[in-house]
């Protein structure tokens, strides 16, 4: 499953939910109904409402949903049926896409999957074999994500290796393999209760991706997560700013709010096992596409296990789920660069003012363009802030940067040539248009309204060159040798910027051999599959060292 990839990098799109709608149970059965939030890179999208209804007979999946751009689909009423045995039974959809009537049908007998239907006066037909027994997984632009729900069901009791058949409909059948599954915990205001993790491998012609499933302990869907679409459908209680899935824990962790300006932000401590009465700290600070504290992605807690590595090196470690995220407040969809920036202060000065931290020795290490707000933070808080590292950090201006992965997203895709000059020409004509405000006219509305936010107009004009000339505190820059999604050759410009006149007055650059942009080991920087699921040694000793040296004789 692939969702239509948007051109920007964040939507601002708010949908109404759909009140009061629950299918009616059937005489007899056993049925569950849950809401859920969809998300995009944090946005909300709208609300999908998904009930499971079983009895002797089979087990009917029902759903209706509202999503807003760049999906721009209502569906009023979506059923999937099955037999007792999970063969699936028939699939029917109907509602409107980007306000073209939609009306979908698929029936399925013989080992045969047959679509009919028609979305406004364009036919829609498929005709696919597929195995016994598979999942229907509906294209969300024709059937919602309800059959996520199903899936759910279905990977109650099985282990890492299996494989479930599965059809996309109407695109054609896959296989869902299982490549990990783990019992962790999930909290929702004060409670706490047990929930499944399972990182899926989704196996079709076109290659391999990773989907994450979190479910209950009895199968409800509870988070459904593309990291390559950056594309989350979580249940409304867990979607509340209350919950948090607590992927990783360090031991002796200390869960703690810190306040910023009108809201507070949610974090966890991590303290070194034994330590004098006041020890140096460090700020990780998440990349946008991560704004998880844990840094999760791919089914990895890397920033979780960072806090572990430098706690186990002496320092007291935070990390914090960005505003608009996780348990913390705030709206992720208006802040900039600039805001995040100052939320970094806020925790710096909350750091200074705790007994068991040296205020003089605090450091920030950000991932991503979590780096690029570290050296933002850094040029405002020259006293306060010690010192400050970079991991996969881009050395390049935002506008470029975003050309560049786009780039090598239509390089994975194999377009022709022509399709792909095409969009590289609309990227461009849009990032002119945020910049200026000019030249809308020619760019579709939907995307228009995706891209013009103040997120986008501060990543597209953040320059690396202006911000680093600024830096007063000793530099880090750690890069992996194969990360894929921003480059080796980042870190050599970053580093030419920095050494450049003024800037820091050290500057420090460790390319690590054989790790990806996650900070993992072992592989050639394509995440699927993972091949190692453990932050490198090689960073975190890195890391660790030069923190303890350079912040050795701050006072």
């Amino acid at each position: 499953m692939r969702l239509p990839h948007c051109i920007c990098a964040v939507l601002l799109v708010l949908a109404a939910p759909i009140q009061g709608w629950q299918a009616p149970p059937q005489q007899g059965a056993t049925s569950g109904a849950s809401g859920y939030t969809v998300f995009l890179r944090g946005t909300p999208l709208g609300r999908e409402d998904i009930s499971i209804v079983s009895d002797a007979t089979g087990i009917t999946v029902s759903s209706r949903s509202r999503l807003g751009l760049p999906l721009n689909v209502t569906l009023r009423r979506v059923e999937i049926k099955y037999t007792a045995d999970w063969s699936p039974a028939s699939f029917s959809s109907e509602g409107t896409l980007n306000d073209a009537d939609l009306k979908v049908r698929t029936s399925f007998e013989g080992g045969t999957a047959v679509t009919d239907g028609a979305l406004g006066k364009r036919p829609i037909a498929a005709s696919h074999p597929i195995p016994p027994r598979s999942i229907v997984l509906p294209n969300p632009l024709y059937g919602s994500f309800a059959g996520y729900a199903a899936l759910s069901r279905r990977l109650v009791g099985v282990d890492a290796g299996t494989e479930i058949p599965a059809y996309i409909l109407p695109l054609g059948p896959i296989v869902v393999r299982v490549a990990a599954a783990r019992a962790e915990k999930m909290q929702v205001g004060t409670s706490v209760f047990g929930v499944r993790r399972y990182e899926l491998v989704f196996i079709q012609a076109g290659g391999k991706q990773v989907v994450n499933l979190t479910t209950t302990e009895d199968g409800t869907l509870v988070r459904l997560n593309d990291p390559v679409s950056a594309l989350d459908i979580v249940r409304e209680d867990v979607a509340a700013s209350t919950s948090r899935t607590e992927v990783f824990a360090n031991p002796g962790e200390e869960s703690v709010t810190i306040p910023v300006s009108g809201f507070n932000l949610a974090a966890t401590v991590t303290r070194p096992k034994t330590a004098p009465p006041a020890v140096p700290a460090v700020v990780l600070v998440s990349s946008s596409a991560s704004g998880d504290r844990d840094g999760f992605g791919f089914g990895v807690p890397f920033f979780g296990q960072l806090a572990g590595a430098l706690a186990d090196a002496g320092f007291l470690v935070v990390r914090f789920d960005r505003r608009g995220f996780g348990q913390s407040g705030g709206r992720s969809e208006s802040a900039t660069l600039s805001d995040y920036a100052e939320d970094i202060r806020a925790i710096v000065r909350w750091l200074g003012e705790r007994k068991d931290v040296d205020r003089n020795r605090i450091a920030l290490v950000g991932h991503g363009d979590g780096g690029w707000v570290s050296l933002l933070a850094a040029t405002r808080e020259r006293r306060r802030i010690a010192a400050v590292a970079t991991l996969a950090t881009p050395g390049s201006r935002g506008g470029e940067v975003l050309l560049e992965q786009q780039q090598e997203a239509l390089d994975r895709l194999n377009l022709p040539p022509a399709e792909r000059e095409q969009r590289i020409a609309l990227q461009q004509q849009i990032h002119a248009a945020v910049a200026t405000g000019k030249g809308w006219e020619n760019v579709p509305k939907t995307m228009r309204t995706e891209a013009d936010t103040a997120w986008l107009q501060s990543l597209l004009a953040f320059d690396p060159a202006k911000v680093v000339s600024e830096v007063r505190q000793p530099l880090l820059i750690v890069h992996g040798e194969v990360d894929r999604h921003v480059p080796v050759g980042h870190a050599d410009r970053l580093a030419t910027l920095a050494r450049g006149k003024n800037g820091p007055p050290a500057v420090d650059v460790v390319i690590v051999r054989g790790v990806d942009h996650l900070l993992l080991p072992g592989g050639d920087g394509d995440p699927t599959p993972l091949r190692e699921r453990t932050v490198s040694a090689d960073v975190t000793m890195a890391v660790s060292g030069w923190l303890t040296r350079s912040m050795k004789g701050a006072r």
